[in-house]
Protein backbone atom coordinates (compact mmCIF):
# COMPACT_ATOMS: atom_id res chain seq x y z
CA UNK A 1 0.00 0.00 0.00
CA UNK A 2 2.78 2.37 0.93
CA UNK A 3 4.67 1.48 -2.27
CA UNK A 4 1.58 2.32 -4.33
CA UNK A 5 1.14 5.67 -2.58
CA UNK A 6 4.81 6.45 -3.05
CA UNK A 7 4.55 5.59 -6.74
CA UNK A 8 1.47 7.82 -7.13
CA UNK A 9 3.26 10.63 -5.32
CA UNK A 10 6.27 10.22 -7.61
CA UNK A 11 4.06 10.29 -10.71
CA UNK A 12 2.27 13.39 -9.45
CA UNK A 13 5.60 15.08 -8.75
CA UNK A 14 6.90 14.24 -12.23
CA UNK A 15 3.70 15.60 -13.76
CA UNK A 16 4.00 18.85 -11.81
CA UNK A 17 7.65 19.22 -12.78
CA UNK A 18 6.72 18.61 -16.42
CA UNK A 19 4.00 21.28 -16.25
CA UNK A 20 6.34 23.78 -14.62
CA UNK A 21 8.99 23.08 -17.26
CA UNK A 22 6.36 23.58 -19.97
CA UNK A 23 5.39 26.98 -18.53
CA UNK A 24 9.05 27.95 -18.19
CA UNK A 25 9.77 26.97 -21.81
CA UNK A 26 6.70 28.89 -22.93
CA UNK A 27 7.87 32.01 -21.12
CA UNK A 28 11.19 31.78 -22.94
CA UNK A 29 9.42 31.39 -26.27
CA UNK A 30 6.95 34.26 -25.98
CA UNK A 31 8.06 36.40 -23.05
CA UNK A 32 10.37 38.61 -25.13
CA UNK A 33 8.42 38.56 -28.39
CA UNK A 34 7.14 41.94 -29.60
CA UNK A 35 5.06 40.73 -32.54
CA UNK A 36 1.57 39.44 -31.82
CA UNK A 37 1.63 36.99 -34.73
CA UNK A 38 4.89 35.47 -33.48
CA UNK A 39 3.48 35.11 -29.97
CA UNK A 40 0.33 33.25 -31.02
CA UNK A 41 2.28 31.08 -33.47
CA UNK A 42 4.71 29.96 -30.76
CA UNK A 43 1.91 29.57 -28.21
CA UNK A 44 -0.03 27.27 -30.56
CA UNK A 45 3.05 25.19 -31.38
CA UNK A 46 3.80 24.76 -27.67
CA UNK A 47 0.22 23.66 -26.96
CA UNK A 48 0.08 21.22 -29.87
CA UNK A 49 3.47 19.79 -28.94
CA UNK A 50 2.69 19.52 -25.21
CA UNK A 51 -0.63 17.69 -25.64
CA UNK A 52 -0.02 15.94 -28.94
CA UNK A 53 -3.03 17.61 -30.56
CA UNK A 54 -3.83 16.73 -34.16
CA UNK A 55 -4.76 20.29 -35.14
CA UNK A 56 -5.43 23.70 -33.67
CA UNK A 57 -5.78 27.42 -34.16
CA UNK A 58 -5.62 30.68 -32.24
CA UNK A 59 -7.61 33.74 -33.21
CA UNK A 60 -7.73 37.28 -31.83
CA UNK A 61 -10.87 39.32 -32.44
CA UNK A 62 -10.91 43.13 -32.48
CA UNK A 63 -14.32 44.07 -31.10
CA UNK A 64 -13.97 47.70 -32.19
CA UNK A 65 -13.42 46.86 -35.86
CA UNK A 66 -15.48 43.65 -35.68
CA UNK A 67 -12.62 41.91 -37.50
CA UNK A 68 -10.16 39.14 -36.76
CA UNK A 69 -6.93 40.89 -35.83
CA UNK A 70 -4.65 37.82 -35.91
CA UNK A 71 -5.04 34.14 -36.78
CA UNK A 72 -2.67 31.20 -36.85
CA UNK A 73 -3.45 27.53 -37.42
CA UNK A 74 -1.96 24.07 -37.87
CA UNK A 75 -3.69 21.12 -39.50
CA UNK A 76 -6.90 22.84 -40.69
CA UNK A 77 -7.99 23.08 -44.31
CA UNK A 78 -8.28 26.48 -46.02
CA UNK A 79 -12.04 25.97 -46.46
CA UNK A 80 -12.59 25.37 -42.76
CA UNK A 81 -10.49 28.43 -41.88
CA UNK A 82 -12.39 30.65 -44.36
CA UNK A 83 -15.69 29.43 -42.95
CA UNK A 84 -14.48 30.11 -39.41
CA UNK A 85 -13.46 33.68 -40.32
CA UNK A 86 -16.82 34.37 -41.94
CA UNK A 87 -18.74 33.04 -38.95
CA UNK A 88 -16.63 34.86 -36.36
CA UNK A 89 -16.86 38.22 -38.13
CA UNK A 90 -20.59 37.89 -38.58
CA UNK A 91 -21.07 37.22 -34.87
CA UNK A 92 -22.15 39.72 -32.27
CA UNK A 93 -18.91 40.89 -30.56
CA UNK A 94 -20.63 40.53 -27.22
CA UNK A 95 -20.72 36.75 -27.70
CA UNK A 96 -17.02 36.55 -26.94
CA UNK A 97 -17.62 38.23 -23.59
CA UNK A 98 -19.99 35.40 -22.67
CA UNK A 99 -17.24 32.78 -23.07
CA UNK A 100 -15.80 32.68 -19.56
CA UNK A 101 -14.31 29.21 -19.32
CA UNK A 102 -12.91 26.17 -21.12
CA UNK A 103 -15.39 24.14 -23.18
CA UNK A 104 -15.17 20.58 -24.51
CA UNK A 105 -16.48 18.95 -27.67
CA UNK A 106 -17.45 15.31 -28.13
CA UNK A 107 -16.13 12.99 -30.83
CA UNK A 108 -18.78 14.23 -33.25
CA UNK A 109 -17.58 17.81 -32.74
CA UNK A 110 -20.72 18.79 -30.82
CA UNK A 111 -20.46 21.10 -27.84
CA UNK A 112 -20.84 19.60 -24.41
CA UNK A 113 -22.56 21.38 -21.54
CA UNK A 114 -23.52 25.05 -21.88
CA UNK A 115 -21.30 25.93 -24.82
CA UNK A 116 -24.20 26.62 -27.18
CA UNK A 117 -25.74 29.07 -24.76
CA UNK A 118 -22.42 30.80 -24.20
CA UNK A 119 -21.99 31.84 -27.84
CA UNK A 120 -19.77 29.00 -29.11
CA UNK A 121 -22.08 27.65 -31.79
CA UNK A 122 -19.88 29.22 -34.53
CA UNK A 123 -17.18 26.64 -33.70
CA UNK A 124 -19.34 23.57 -34.26
CA UNK A 125 -17.89 22.90 -37.73
CA UNK A 126 -14.19 23.08 -36.72
CA UNK A 127 -13.93 19.48 -35.44
CA UNK A 128 -12.48 20.62 -32.11
CA UNK A 129 -12.13 18.82 -28.79
CA UNK A 130 -11.43 21.79 -26.54
CA UNK A 131 -11.79 25.58 -26.59
CA UNK A 132 -9.83 27.92 -24.29
CA UNK A 133 -10.83 31.61 -24.21
CA UNK A 134 -8.25 34.39 -24.54
CA UNK A 135 -9.15 37.70 -22.88
CA UNK A 136 -6.64 40.41 -23.76
CA UNK A 137 -8.31 43.73 -22.90
CA UNK A 138 -11.58 45.61 -23.33
CA UNK A 139 -11.17 45.85 -27.11
CA UNK A 140 -9.72 42.44 -27.95
CA UNK A 141 -10.37 38.83 -27.06
CA UNK A 142 -10.41 35.48 -28.83
CA UNK A 143 -9.57 31.90 -28.11
CA UNK A 144 -7.61 28.71 -28.72
CA UNK A 145 -9.11 25.64 -30.32
CA UNK A 146 -7.41 22.22 -30.29
CA UNK A 147 -8.33 18.98 -32.02
CA UNK A 148 -8.20 15.48 -30.56
CA UNK A 149 -5.01 14.10 -29.08
CA UNK A 150 -3.07 11.79 -31.39
CA UNK A 151 -2.96 9.32 -28.48
CA UNK A 152 -6.76 9.17 -28.39
CA UNK A 153 -6.85 10.21 -24.72
CA UNK A 154 -9.38 12.84 -23.59
CA UNK A 155 -8.39 16.22 -22.16
CA UNK A 156 -8.31 15.79 -18.38
CA UNK A 157 -8.94 18.37 -15.69
CA UNK A 158 -5.17 18.67 -15.23
CA UNK A 159 -4.82 19.32 -18.96
CA UNK A 160 -7.46 22.01 -18.75
CA UNK A 161 -5.68 23.61 -15.82
CA UNK A 162 -2.37 23.72 -17.69
CA UNK A 163 -4.03 24.99 -20.88
CA UNK A 164 -5.75 27.75 -18.92
CA UNK A 165 -2.44 28.81 -17.37
CA UNK A 166 -0.69 28.78 -20.75
CA UNK A 167 -3.52 30.86 -22.23
CA UNK A 168 -3.21 33.46 -19.46
CA UNK A 169 0.55 33.56 -20.02
CA UNK A 170 -0.08 34.12 -23.73
CA UNK A 171 -2.65 36.86 -23.03
CA UNK A 172 -0.16 38.76 -20.88
CA UNK A 173 2.53 38.50 -23.59
CA UNK A 174 0.07 39.71 -26.25
CA UNK A 175 -1.05 42.65 -24.11
CA UNK A 176 2.59 43.65 -23.46
CA UNK A 177 3.35 43.43 -27.17
CA UNK A 178 0.34 45.62 -27.99
CA UNK A 179 1.37 48.21 -25.40
CA UNK A 180 4.92 48.20 -26.76
CA UNK A 181 3.62 48.59 -30.30
CA UNK A 182 1.39 51.46 -29.18
CA UNK A 183 4.44 53.20 -27.71
CA UNK A 184 6.41 52.62 -30.92
CA UNK A 185 3.51 53.96 -33.01
CA UNK A 186 3.29 57.04 -30.78
CA UNK A 187 7.03 57.65 -31.14
CA UNK A 188 6.83 57.18 -34.91
CA UNK A 189 3.94 59.65 -35.07
CA UNK A 190 5.89 62.13 -32.94
CA UNK A 191 8.88 61.70 -35.25
CA UNK A 192 6.71 62.34 -38.32
CA UNK A 193 5.17 65.39 -36.65
CA UNK A 194 8.64 66.70 -35.79
CA UNK A 195 9.84 66.13 -39.35
CA UNK A 196 6.83 68.05 -40.67
CA UNK A 197 7.56 70.90 -38.25
CA UNK A 198 11.22 70.95 -39.29
CA UNK A 199 10.22 71.06 -42.96
CA UNK A 200 7.78 73.87 -42.19
CA UNK A 201 10.57 75.67 -40.32
CA UNK A 202 12.92 75.22 -43.29
CA UNK A 203 10.29 76.54 -45.69
CA UNK A 204 9.64 79.51 -43.41
CA UNK A 205 13.37 80.27 -43.18
CA UNK A 206 13.71 79.90 -46.95
CA UNK A 207 10.80 82.26 -47.52
CA UNK A 208 12.14 84.75 -44.95
CA UNK A 209 15.63 84.66 -46.45
CA UNK A 210 14.23 85.23 -49.92
CA UNK A 211 11.94 88.05 -48.83
CA UNK A 212 14.70 89.82 -46.89
CA UNK A 213 17.16 89.87 -49.77
CA UNK A 214 15.47 92.52 -51.92
CA UNK A 215 14.42 94.98 -49.17
CA UNK A 216 17.91 94.83 -47.63
CA UNK A 217 19.51 95.61 -51.00
CA UNK A 218 17.07 98.49 -51.55
CA UNK A 219 17.72 99.94 -48.07
CA UNK A 220 21.49 99.68 -48.56
CA UNK A 221 21.21 101.53 -51.86
CA UNK A 222 19.00 104.24 -50.36
CA UNK A 223 21.43 104.73 -47.45
CA UNK A 224 24.28 105.29 -49.88
CA UNK A 225 22.17 107.86 -51.77
CA UNK A 226 21.10 109.51 -48.52
CA UNK A 227 24.73 109.76 -47.33
CA UNK A 228 25.69 111.61 -50.51
CA UNK A 229 22.73 114.00 -50.27
CA UNK A 230 23.31 114.86 -46.60
CA UNK A 231 27.07 115.42 -46.79
CA UNK A 232 26.71 119.22 -46.52
CA UNK A 233 23.46 119.40 -44.50
CA UNK A 234 24.36 118.03 -41.04
CA UNK A 235 27.38 118.25 -38.74
CA UNK A 236 29.93 115.53 -39.64
CA UNK A 237 29.87 113.89 -36.18
CA UNK A 238 26.06 113.50 -36.09
CA UNK A 239 26.03 112.27 -39.68
CA UNK A 240 28.75 109.72 -38.99
CA UNK A 241 27.05 108.32 -35.85
CA UNK A 242 23.66 108.15 -37.56
CA UNK A 243 24.85 106.29 -40.64
CA UNK A 244 27.20 104.01 -38.70
CA UNK A 245 24.27 102.85 -36.56
CA UNK A 246 22.09 102.26 -39.63
CA UNK A 247 24.80 100.41 -41.51
CA UNK A 248 25.77 98.29 -38.48
CA UNK A 249 22.23 97.03 -37.91
CA UNK A 250 21.56 96.61 -41.60
CA UNK A 251 24.80 94.63 -41.83
CA UNK A 252 23.56 92.31 -39.08
CA UNK A 253 20.33 91.69 -41.02
CA UNK A 254 22.28 91.09 -44.21
CA UNK A 255 24.61 88.66 -42.42
CA UNK A 256 21.66 86.67 -41.01
CA UNK A 257 20.05 86.54 -44.45
CA UNK A 258 23.24 85.30 -46.13
CA UNK A 259 24.01 82.69 -43.45
CA UNK A 260 20.43 81.41 -43.45
CA UNK A 261 20.37 81.25 -47.23
CA UNK A 262 23.64 79.27 -47.28
CA UNK A 263 22.37 76.77 -44.71
CA UNK A 264 19.05 76.32 -46.49
CA UNK A 265 20.76 75.79 -49.85
CA UNK A 266 23.09 73.18 -48.31
CA UNK A 267 20.21 71.39 -46.55
CA UNK A 268 18.03 71.38 -49.66
CA UNK A 269 20.89 69.98 -51.74
CA UNK A 270 21.42 67.25 -49.11
CA UNK A 271 17.69 66.34 -49.18
CA UNK A 272 17.82 66.20 -52.99
CA UNK A 273 20.85 63.92 -52.90
CA UNK A 274 19.05 61.43 -50.63
CA UNK A 275 16.73 60.59 -53.53
CA UNK A 276 19.60 60.03 -55.98
CA UNK A 277 21.45 56.75 -55.68
CA UNK A 278 25.24 56.94 -55.86
CA UNK A 279 25.35 60.74 -55.70
CA UNK A 280 28.72 62.43 -55.36
CA UNK A 281 28.63 64.23 -52.00
CA UNK A 282 31.75 66.24 -52.79
CA UNK A 283 30.37 68.19 -55.73
CA UNK A 284 30.77 71.54 -53.88
CA UNK A 285 34.46 71.00 -53.27
CA UNK A 286 37.38 68.74 -53.95
CA UNK A 287 38.10 66.08 -51.35
CA UNK A 288 41.77 65.68 -50.56
CA UNK A 289 43.95 64.04 -47.94
CA UNK A 290 44.81 66.38 -45.07
CA UNK A 291 47.30 65.98 -42.27
CA UNK A 292 44.94 66.87 -39.45
CA UNK A 293 47.26 68.50 -36.88
CA UNK A 294 48.89 71.11 -39.19
CA UNK A 295 45.48 71.96 -40.65
CA UNK A 296 43.92 72.46 -37.20
CA UNK A 297 46.91 74.57 -36.08
CA UNK A 298 46.49 76.82 -39.12
CA UNK A 299 42.75 77.29 -38.49
CA UNK A 300 43.37 77.95 -34.80
CA UNK A 301 45.98 80.63 -35.58
CA UNK A 302 43.42 82.42 -37.75
CA UNK A 303 40.77 82.19 -35.01
CA UNK A 304 43.25 83.51 -32.42
CA UNK A 305 43.77 86.61 -34.56
CA UNK A 306 40.02 87.20 -34.76
CA UNK A 307 39.68 86.70 -31.00
CA UNK A 308 42.85 88.60 -30.05
CA UNK A 309 40.86 90.88 -27.71
CA UNK A 310 40.04 87.85 -25.53
CA UNK A 311 42.30 86.42 -22.82
CA UNK A 312 41.89 82.68 -23.46
CA UNK A 313 44.42 79.85 -23.52
CA UNK A 314 44.32 77.22 -26.27
CA UNK A 315 45.73 73.67 -26.26
CA UNK A 316 45.90 71.09 -29.07
CA UNK A 317 46.34 67.48 -27.94
CA UNK A 318 46.94 64.34 -30.02
CA UNK A 319 46.46 64.00 -33.74
CA UNK A 320 50.01 63.13 -34.73
CA UNK A 321 49.98 61.26 -38.03
CA UNK A 322 46.19 61.35 -38.52
CA UNK A 323 45.12 61.77 -42.15
CA UNK A 324 41.58 62.70 -43.24
CA UNK A 325 39.93 62.67 -46.65
CA UNK A 326 37.77 65.81 -46.47
CA UNK A 327 36.81 68.97 -48.28
CA UNK A 328 39.12 71.53 -46.62
CA UNK A 329 36.59 74.37 -46.83
CA UNK A 330 33.92 72.31 -45.06
CA UNK A 331 36.28 71.19 -42.30
CA UNK A 332 37.57 74.75 -41.84
CA UNK A 333 34.09 76.27 -41.53
CA UNK A 334 33.03 73.53 -39.12
CA UNK A 335 36.09 73.94 -36.89
CA UNK A 336 35.85 77.74 -36.92
CA UNK A 337 32.19 77.47 -35.91
CA UNK A 338 32.99 75.18 -32.98
CA UNK A 339 35.91 77.33 -31.81
CA UNK A 340 33.83 80.50 -32.06
CA UNK A 341 31.08 78.86 -30.01
CA UNK A 342 33.61 77.67 -27.40
CA UNK A 343 35.29 81.11 -27.09
CA UNK A 344 31.96 82.92 -26.74
CA UNK A 345 30.98 80.60 -23.88
CA UNK A 346 34.34 80.73 -22.04
CA UNK A 347 35.16 83.58 -19.63
CA UNK A 348 38.46 85.39 -19.92
CA UNK A 349 41.39 83.58 -18.28
CA UNK A 350 39.70 80.34 -19.36
CA UNK A 351 40.80 77.42 -21.52
CA UNK A 352 39.71 75.92 -24.86
CA UNK A 353 41.16 72.53 -25.73
CA UNK A 354 41.21 70.74 -29.11
CA UNK A 355 41.57 66.96 -28.90
CA UNK A 356 42.40 64.90 -32.01
CA UNK A 357 42.29 61.12 -31.84
CA UNK A 358 41.70 58.03 -33.96
CA UNK A 359 39.69 55.10 -32.60
CA UNK A 360 39.77 52.14 -35.00
CA UNK A 361 37.96 53.27 -38.17
CA UNK A 362 36.81 56.62 -36.69
CA UNK A 363 38.62 59.93 -36.34
CA UNK A 364 37.29 62.33 -33.73
CA UNK A 365 37.89 66.08 -33.53
CA UNK A 366 36.75 67.42 -30.17
CA UNK A 367 36.51 71.08 -29.15
CA UNK A 368 36.30 71.28 -25.36
CA UNK A 369 35.64 74.44 -23.41
CA UNK A 370 35.58 74.88 -19.65
CA UNK A 371 33.05 77.67 -19.73
CA UNK A 372 29.50 78.15 -18.53
CA UNK A 373 28.05 75.00 -20.14
CA UNK A 374 24.51 74.40 -21.37
CA UNK A 375 21.44 73.42 -19.36
CA UNK A 376 19.89 70.01 -20.05
CA UNK A 377 16.70 71.67 -21.31
CA UNK A 378 18.62 73.54 -24.01
CA UNK A 379 20.92 70.74 -25.13
CA UNK A 380 18.23 68.97 -27.20
CA UNK A 381 17.57 72.15 -29.26
CA UNK A 382 21.16 73.27 -29.60
CA UNK A 383 21.67 72.13 -33.21
CA UNK A 384 18.28 73.31 -34.52
CA UNK A 385 19.37 76.84 -35.45
CA UNK A 386 18.01 80.28 -34.48
CA UNK A 387 18.19 79.18 -30.85
CA UNK A 388 20.07 80.98 -28.09
CA UNK A 389 20.70 79.55 -24.63
CA UNK A 390 20.14 82.74 -22.65
CA UNK A 391 16.67 83.83 -21.56
CA UNK A 392 15.23 85.94 -24.40
CA UNK A 393 15.12 89.18 -22.38
CA UNK A 394 18.83 88.74 -21.52
CA UNK A 395 19.92 87.94 -25.08
CA UNK A 396 22.08 90.48 -26.91
CA UNK A 397 24.12 90.24 -30.08
CA UNK A 398 27.69 91.37 -29.38
CA UNK A 399 30.83 91.34 -31.46
CA UNK A 400 31.94 87.89 -32.69
CA UNK A 401 34.13 86.07 -30.14
CA UNK A 402 33.01 88.29 -27.24
CA UNK A 403 32.07 86.42 -24.08
CA UNK A 404 28.32 85.80 -24.09
CA UNK A 405 28.07 87.06 -27.67
CA UNK A 406 24.87 85.06 -27.93
CA UNK A 407 25.04 83.60 -31.40
CA UNK A 408 21.98 82.89 -33.47
CA UNK A 409 22.75 79.17 -33.56
CA UNK A 410 23.40 79.28 -37.29
CA UNK A 411 27.02 78.08 -37.00
CA UNK A 412 25.95 74.85 -35.26
CA UNK A 413 23.04 74.35 -37.65
CA UNK A 414 25.43 74.77 -40.58
CA UNK A 415 27.79 72.15 -39.13
CA UNK A 416 24.89 69.75 -38.57
CA UNK A 417 23.77 70.27 -42.17
CA UNK A 418 27.30 69.78 -43.49
CA UNK A 419 27.57 66.58 -41.48
CA UNK A 420 24.40 65.17 -43.01
CA UNK A 421 25.51 66.06 -46.49
CA UNK A 422 29.20 65.16 -46.35
CA UNK A 423 29.06 62.13 -44.09
CA UNK A 424 30.30 63.07 -40.64
CA UNK A 425 28.56 63.23 -37.27
CA UNK A 426 28.32 65.98 -34.68
CA UNK A 427 27.58 65.28 -31.03
CA UNK A 428 27.57 67.43 -27.91
CA UNK A 429 27.99 66.79 -24.20
CA UNK A 430 27.69 69.59 -21.68
CA UNK A 431 27.39 70.36 -18.00
CA UNK A 432 26.08 73.71 -16.83
CA UNK A 433 28.33 75.59 -14.38
CA UNK A 434 27.19 74.58 -10.90
CA UNK A 435 27.36 78.20 -9.71
CA UNK A 436 25.03 79.55 -12.42
CA UNK A 437 22.59 76.62 -12.90
CA UNK A 438 19.81 78.42 -14.84
CA UNK A 439 19.69 80.49 -18.02
CA UNK A 440 18.98 83.60 -15.96
CA UNK A 441 22.18 83.25 -13.94
CA UNK A 442 25.03 85.25 -15.44
CA UNK A 443 28.79 84.72 -15.37
CA UNK A 444 30.93 87.85 -14.78
CA UNK A 445 32.98 86.99 -17.88
CA UNK A 446 36.36 86.77 -16.15
CA UNK A 447 37.44 83.97 -13.80
CA UNK A 448 39.21 86.35 -11.41
CA UNK A 449 35.97 88.33 -11.07
CA UNK A 450 33.94 85.25 -10.09
CA UNK A 451 33.02 85.20 -6.37
CA UNK A 452 32.71 81.40 -6.38
CA UNK A 453 35.94 80.00 -7.81
CA UNK A 454 39.49 80.44 -9.02
CA UNK A 455 40.95 79.09 -12.28
CA UNK A 456 41.16 75.39 -11.39
CA UNK A 457 37.74 75.47 -9.70
CA UNK A 458 36.25 77.09 -12.79
CA UNK A 459 37.63 74.37 -15.04
CA UNK A 460 35.84 71.76 -12.93
CA UNK A 461 32.52 73.56 -12.53
CA UNK A 462 31.14 73.26 -16.07
CA UNK A 463 31.83 73.19 -19.79
CA UNK A 464 30.95 71.68 -23.15
CA UNK A 465 32.47 69.26 -25.63
CA UNK A 466 31.52 69.22 -29.31
CA UNK A 467 32.72 66.18 -31.23
CA UNK A 468 32.99 65.73 -35.00
CA UNK A 469 33.40 62.08 -36.07
CA UNK A 470 34.79 61.18 -39.50
CA UNK A 471 35.48 57.92 -41.30
CA UNK A 472 39.22 57.20 -41.10
CA UNK A 473 41.24 56.74 -44.28
CA UNK A 474 41.39 53.10 -45.31
CA UNK A 475 44.66 51.43 -44.46
CA UNK A 476 45.18 53.54 -41.32
CA UNK A 477 43.27 51.25 -38.97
Amino acid sequence: MEDQEAKQFELELERRIYYLKTLYDLSLEIGYQRETNEIIKNLLLMMIGTFGASRGFILLFDKTRRKIDALTQRGLTPDSINLLVQRVESEDPENFDKITGIHLFNEKGDLQGEGEKNGLHFLSSCNLRIWIPLNIDSTMNGGIGLGEKLSGDPYTSDDRELLSTMARQGAVAIENARLQQARIDALEQSKKDLERLNKAKSRALDHLSHELRTPISVIQGNIRILKRKTQNQTPPIMRKEFFESLEKNLGRLSEIQQETDQIIRTYQEWEKEQTIEGVNHTQNGQTRALSLTPFVEQVLDDVKRRASHRNIEFHIDGGQGIILNVIPKILEESLVGLLKNAIENTPDEGLVRILLEQKAQWVQLKVMDFGIGITKENQSHLLDGLFHTLETDLYTSKKPYDFGAGGKGLDLLRIKTYGRRFGFDIAVASRRCIYIPTDRDLCPGRISACPHCQTEDCYKSGGSTFCLTFQAVKGTF
